[in-house]
C-alpha cells in the first residue's frame, strides 16, 4: 500500500458499512480505502475504479472485488455491466495520490525534474506540455485563473508565450524556471503547487468529470445509501457542497410550496471533517483534506 489514506476512519465511519451490501470505491489509488471496507463485509461486494494502471500493482485477492481500470465518469455504465445497482455506498477521495507524487516521471510533483506530463491515465488525452505549448495566450490565462486562482494569471501566460517562441517548454524543471520571476520571494513553491494544479485539472478534465460522477451517483445509491467525498482544493469542494446541498453545482436552492429545500441528498456533515494537527504532522497532503459525507433521500422527494 503507498500510504495510509488521510481521514480514513472517518470515511469509512461515513459509509456505515452493512456487511452484505455492496460499495464503490471510484479513487482505488493504494488501495487503502478499499481493504478497510472489505474487512466490514461478509456477502457483500466492493467495485474499484481506478484509471491510472499503477493502482493496480495493489489489488486485493479477493472474491468479493472488483476493479476497473477507467475512469470514474463512466460510474453507471459499469455498475450496470457488473449488475451492481443500486449501491449502499460510494466513496471517493479526490485530487492525485502521495505514490503519484512520488513518481517523478510522472510530473506531478514541482520537486523532480521530469516531463510534463500530468495525466492520470498515460494512454489518453493531451499532456501538460501540449498544453503548455500549443494553447493560445488567452486560453492559458483563463486556466491559471480559473483551475490555480492566480491574480497573475495574464502575466503568466505573457511569460510562457513568449519563452517557448524560443524553445519549446518539455519538462517540470523548465517551466519553474521560466515563471520564477514572477513567483513571490518566499513563497515560491506555493506559486508553483497552484500553476501545477491548473494544468492538472485542465489536461484531465477534473472539475467536469467530477460533475459526470455525482450527478450518476444520484441513479446508482439506493434510499439511504452513503456519498463520501474528500477534496483537496477549494474548486473540488464547492462542486461538492453545492451538489450535497442543493442537488446543483451552482448551488441554487429550489423550494418546495411550503418553503422546503428539494434535494436528493441529505447533508450529515454541515461543515466539512478535516485532520487534526497530528494527522496533517504525519501526512502533509492532508492539510488540505475537507470531508462530506451525505445520505441518498428517498427518490419521490427529488
Amino acid at each position: 500500500m503507498y500510504h495510509n489514506p488521510v481521514l480514513l476512519e472517518e470515511c469509512i465511519e461515513g459509509l456505515a458499512i452493512r456487511p452484505e451490501g455492496t460499495y464503490v470505491d471510484v479513487t482505488f489509488g493504494g488501495g487503502g480505502h478499499a481493504r478497510e471496507i472489505l474487512k466490514r463485509l461478509t456477502s457483500g461486494r466492493l467495485l474499484a475504479f481506478d484509471q491510472d494502471s499503477d493502482a493496480m500493482q495493489n489489488l486485493p485477492q479477493d472474491d468479493r472485488f472488483i476493479f476497473i481500470n477507467q475512469n470514474f465518469r463512466y460510474l453507471i455504465n459499469f455498475l450496470r455491466l457488473y449488475k451492481a445497482v443500486p449501491v449502499d455506498g460510494i466513496i471517493a477521495d479526490l485530487g492525485i495520490s502521495s505514490h503519484q507524487i512520488d513518481m517523478a516521471d510522472r510530473g506531478f510533483s514541482t520537486r523532480f525534474d521530469a516531463e510534463l506530463d500530468l495525466r492520470m491515465d498515460r494512454k489518453s488525452g493531451q499532456s501538460a506540455s501540449q498544453v503548455i505549448n500549443e494553447y493560445p495566450p488567452e486560453q492559458l490565462k483563463k486556466i491559471f485563473a480559473e483551475y490555480g486562482e492566480l491574480s497573475n494569471a495574464y502575466r503568466i501566460a505573457k511569460q510562457i508565450v513568449e519563452a517557448r517562441d524560443n524553445e519549446e517548454i518539455t519538462t517540470t524543471t523548465r517551466l519553474k524556471e521560466v515563471l520564477l520571476p514572477l513567483a513571490e520571494r518566499g513563497r515560491e513553491n506555493k506559486f508553483y503547487a497552484r500553476v501545477f494544479q491548473a494544468l492538472r485539472i485542465e489536461v484531465n478534465g477534473e472539475l467536469d468529470v467530477l460533475k459526470e460522477m455525482l450527478l450518476q451517483t444520484l441513479k446508482v445509491l439506493k434510499p439511504g445509501g452513503r456519498l463520501v467525498v474528500m477534496s483537496y482544493h477549494s474548486l473540488e469542494d464547492r462542486l461538492v457542497k453545492n451538489f450535497i446541498k442543493t442537488g446543483n453545482f451552482e448551488g441554487t436552492e429550489i423550494k418546495d410550496f411550503y418553503g422546503n429545500l428539494i434535494s436528493p441528498l441529505k447533508p450529515l456533515t454541515r461543515k466539512p471533517i478535516v485532520p487534526d494537527e497530528e494527522e496533517i504532522e504525519l501526512n502533509n497532503r492532508a492539510r488540505s483534506a475537507k470531508l462530506r459525507i451525505a445520505e441518498r433521500k428517498p427518490y419521490e422527494q427529488d
